[in-house]
């Protein structure tokens, strides 16, 4: 089912930052929202998350789904292990997860599981974030500049990833960078749409 926008209004005090905003989220596509900065891309995916209240229209297609989320921050617990901060989310034996192990590896983490978050690097910690995401069950998957602070190496490896991954999945992606976009449009077996917040 698609997640239908219809009509939203969201102000903070006298700042309107969302004005009858009505779109559509198809249901097994890569979502992508952009704009400038400021104009409220961050606040919209939080009332989808229900982090945020709204003060009038309404949102349909999200009863029940369980979503799974890249904030803009990592949002780890620095002084735990990754493969604590992956429990977290992760039911059994991280040790003995096969497709956890597949990923960690994909993502360059596969060596670093007892090793304390705080204390890898920026981009590491990204990945983990990432990794976090895909492997929290989930019908919808969030994703807020979910590749900031990659260097354009990982960035590139990153990207094909989470893309091979989303296949045939819906996710919301927002981003400021149209070359994102491109890379995904690129991508076999992904549909792809966009929704321009101006």
């Amino acid at each position: 089912m698609d997640i239908l926008v219809e009509k939203l209004n969201k102000s903070y005090g006298y700042k309107l930052v969302l004005r009858d905003f009505t779109a559509a989220f198809k249901e097994g596509s890569v979502n992508f929202i952009t704009g400038q900065s400021g104009i409220g891309k961050t606040t919209l995916i939080r009332i989808l998350m229900g982090l945020e209240e709204y003060q009038s229209g309404s949102i349909s297609g999200l009863d029940d789904k369980r979503i799974s989320a890249v904030f803009q921050e990592d949002c780890l617990c620095d002084s735990l292990s990754l493969y604590k901060n992956l429990a977290m989310v992760v039911d059994g034996d991280l040790e003995k997860n096969s497709e956890l192990a597949s990923l960690l590896d994909l993502f360059g983490l596969a060596s670093y599981g007892h090793k304390r978050v705080a204390s890898l690097s920026g981009g590491m910690k990204r990945r983990l974030a990432i990794v976090r995401a895909l492997v929290y069950p989930h019908e919808l998957m969030i994703m807020d500049e979910p590749f900031k602070g990659l260097d354009q190496e990982n960035k590139a490896r990153v990207m094909e990833r989470v893309g091979h991954y989303l296949k045939g999945k819906t996710a919301i992606i927002v981003t400021h960078d149209m070359r994102e976009i491109d890379f995904f449009r690129s991508m076999k077996g992904l549909t792809i749409s966009e929704i321009d917040l101006k």
